[in-house]
Parts: structure tokens; C-alpha cells; sequence
């Protein structure tokens, strides 16, 4: 199943494979649910008009969205080459304990083609191309996203506390297209892929697979949650395997292209 959200003359109408679901129906309510419970309600709902509207970010306005870091080998050595204390970089990605840390609000995400921006504060920024977990109350995966993380990597390379404003500013995130509904196993090895084009012309490319990250998906939800509740679900950003080196940076202009198994992503860039 896929679920998606547009946005019609009507307001913001939600979608299951393509066909509307009944009004007033958000993603927030069906995260309440079980998700045996939830897919059997999206079974049994009736299937209405076809969905139309452009593509709004999959999730409501009221969602969180967390990040895990360094979580793949490559992460982890980005980080270190760019910081000051790069020791810090190697205890997380050793440690039991993930590093986990609050990314947006359902409000400041943005969805698939609509523009991301830079920091006029920074000059060195990097797209990270994330698959994003999509989980129910109850601290069950039940899908994922394509995700973009973007961070400005010279201020949380000068200092680590300085990570929230690296990583949280207006539209530094985007999530989309849609919700792709699918057990955790189905996860364990997606594709994922980066392209940055720039002025038509490829700038960047990378690619790795979720193999390759060190934590298993089911142990970054759960320390996500041991203290903290979500009662209508939460999106969880499970860190970047594909990091540009350090002579790279976005532009604004750049057009950047991300795809998590068969989720595509793509947003411009501003300045």
C-alpha cells in the first residue's frame, strides 16, 4: 500500500494506490492504530476518485521528525574529517547508546518538488539522502520515505553543539513522496542513490545500500522511544551512507535527486 497527500481545491486530501481516501481522514489517525489494524481498515475503506493534486510533503502538520547520525562508516569518517573532536564521532558510532536528535516539525517539512534551502550562514552544505521510518504509536515500522537531511557541515564541524543549528533552519528538510507501507525485513538492503545536478549537469553522485548501516532499524525506534511518547506516530531519519567530499557544496540552483529503493525524491535548491 501507498499513501500519499495532495493538496486540492478542497484543502489537503489523503490517497491510498492512487485513489482518495474519505475526507477528514489523516495519517496521524491511522498511526494511532496497530498496524495489522490499520491495514485492515485500509482494506476494507472504499475506493474513491482517483487522486489528483500536486504531491505535499507525506505526513501531518503536527508529526515529528527525529534523526539518528552516524549510523553508516562513511557518516562517521565525514564527520570526523570535518570536526575539531572527531573522537566524539568515533564513541557514538561505537557506543550502545545512538545519537539521536529532533530534525522538524510535520509544518517545516517540505514535500517532493518544492525548494530546500542553503544557510547564508554557512558555506560548505551537503544534502544527506536518508531513508526515513514511518512508525505508529505502538513503535511499529510500518513503511518509509525518501528523506533529505540537509546540513551545514562547517558549523556542526566547528562545534558539535552547534548541531541544531546545522541541521535545524527553514526548509532543511524534505520528506516524500509518499508512504510506502512494508515490513521491516523488506528494508534491510533498499538501494539508496544521490544525484546533484547543476546547471543540467551531474555535480555529484553517490549510491549505498541500508546494509550498510551499523544499527538495526527496530533498536534506533526503540531508544527513540524509552522516554518519549508519540501518540499519533513520528518520522525517523536513519542516517546518510553517502557523503560528498569535502571540495563539495550545494549551490543554489543545484536541482538534487534522491531515490530510496522505489521512492524518488527531488527538490531544487535556494540560496
Amino acid at each position: 500500500m501507498y499513501l500519499t497527500q495532495h493538496q486540492t481545491d478542497q484543502g489537503q486530501h489523503w490517497a491510498c494506490d492512487g485513489h482518495f481516501l474519505p475526507p477528514g481522514l489523516r495519517l496521524s489517525t491511522l498511526l494511532e492504530l496497530r498496524k495489522a489494524t490499520m491495514v485492515e481498515l485500509l482494506n476494507r475503506l472504499p475506493q474513491d476518485e482517483p487522486a489528483t493534486g500536486p504531491l505535499l510533503a507525506p505526513l501531518d502538520s503536527l508529526h515529528e521528525v527525529w534523526a539518528a547520525g552516524v549510523t553508516y562508516l562513511r557518516s562517521r569518517q565525514a564527520r570526523q574529517t570535518e570536526s575539531s573532536v572527531a573522537d566524539v564521532y568515533e564513541k557514538v558510532y561505537d557506543a550502545p547508546r545512538p545519537e539521536l536528535f529532533f530534525k522538524a516539525i510535520g509544518w517545516r517539512v517540505v514535500g517532493p518538488d518544492m525548494p530546500i534551502r542553503i544557510r547564508q550562514d554557512s558555506h560548505w552544505n551537503a544534502p544527506e539522502p536518508e531513508m526515513v521510518l514511518v512508525v505508529n504509536r505502538h513503535l511499529e515500522i510500518v513503511g518509509f520515505c525518501a528523506g533529505n537531511d540537509m546540513s551545514s557541515r562547517d558549523i556542526e564541524g566547528e562545534n558539535p553543539l552547534y548541531l541544531p543549528q546545522a541541521k535545524i533552519y527553514n526548509q532543511s528538510c524534505a520528506i516524500g513522496p509518499g508512504v510506502l507501507l512494508a515490513e521491516p525485513d523488506e528494508l534491510r538492503d533498499l538501494p539508496i542513490q544521490l544525484a546533484v545536478l547543476r546547471q543540467g549537469a551531474l555535480a555529484f553522485q553517490g549510491e549505498t545500500r541500508s546494509a550498510q548501516m551499523k544499527r538495526r532499524l527496530q533498536e534506533l525506534v526503540d531508544y527513540l522511544g524509552r522516554e518519549l511518547d508519540f501518540p499519533h506516530g513520528v518520522f525517523l531519519m536513519t542516517g546518510t551512507g553517502i557523503v560528498p567530499g569535502n571540495e563539495f557544496t550545494l549551490a543554489s540552483g543545484d536541482v538534487v535527486r534522491i531515490q530510496i529503493g522505489s521512492l524518488s525524491l527531488e527538490n531544487q535548491v535556494q540560496g
